[in-house]
């Protein structure tokens, strides 16, 4: 299986939009592209600027939204407790099984979690653990300003304790022209964890296309550079 697993430092840090702008360029360089997430939560909030995740990744690259996740719940809650509320619990089998299922039929798997790396799809099975089962070189989105370090370097333990290869970490949204603060994060957290971080600038639904392709997406996917 190729691809990446795009996890977060946290929820709202932009994961969905960075694995969003991974799929849209990877299309447009002519990969066939799926798109895959455990769970989607939330899904009774208000819309906002964006679409619900699985609906965004389906629309880069042309899946029905149901192909992209297997279960959606309404509670904007951890998914375990959305299942449990819901009375239909997660099995951790199935979820790696609808992975590898989507995979079959593209070049590029990209899978997003749902949270942070930490986060239970059941009371014993992690986002992290569906990772190890799926052995996908990870991704890591993390805001680039205060209090990211912290975040971002344990994020990055918890991957390789596990045994998980990390490829890069991107900060997002990172601003056309930072800061000190946020200049010197992401100087500390390459030079501490030894993986290069990207940035993803601001970004919309019609200009994901293009804000992909700044990220090392060769590299993470070991492919020759485009």
């Amino acid at each position: 299986m190729n691809g990446v697993f795009v996890t977060g430092t946290d929820t709202g840090v932009g994961k969905s939009v960075l694995a969003a702008a991974i799929c849209a360029a990877l299309v447009r360089r002519g990969e066939r592209v799926a798109a895959f997430k455990p769970a989607v939560t939330g899904t009774d909030d208000p819309a906002g600027d964006w679409p619900p995740d699985h609906e965004l990744l389906a629309a880069q690259t042309g899946q029905h939204p149901n192909e992209v996740t297997p279960r959606t719940f309404g509670p904007a809650v951890s998914p375990h407790l959305a299942a449990e509320l819901a009375g239909e619990p997660l099995e951790p089998a199935a979820l790696a099984q609808a992975a590898r299922a989507a995979a079959a039929g593209a070049d590029v798997l990209v899978c997003e979690g749902v949270g942070g790396l930490m986060v239970p799809l059941t009371a014993d099975h992690l986002v992290r653990d569906l990772a190890v089962q799926l052995a996908l070189p990870l991704v890591v989105a993390a805001r680039p300003g205060l209090g990211t370090i912290n975040h971002t370097l344990l994020t990055v333990e918890a991957a390789r304790a596990a045994g998980l290869a990390v490829a890069g970490v991107v900060f997002t949204p990172w601003p056309a022209e930072p800061d000190r603060v946020a200049a010197s994060n992401r100087d500390t957290v390459q030079r501490l964890t030894g993986v290069e971080v990207s940035g993803l600038g601001p970004t919309e639904p019609g200009t994901l296309a293009e804000a992909g392709e700044g990220l090392p997406l060769s590299d993470w996917l070991g492919q020759p550079a485009a």
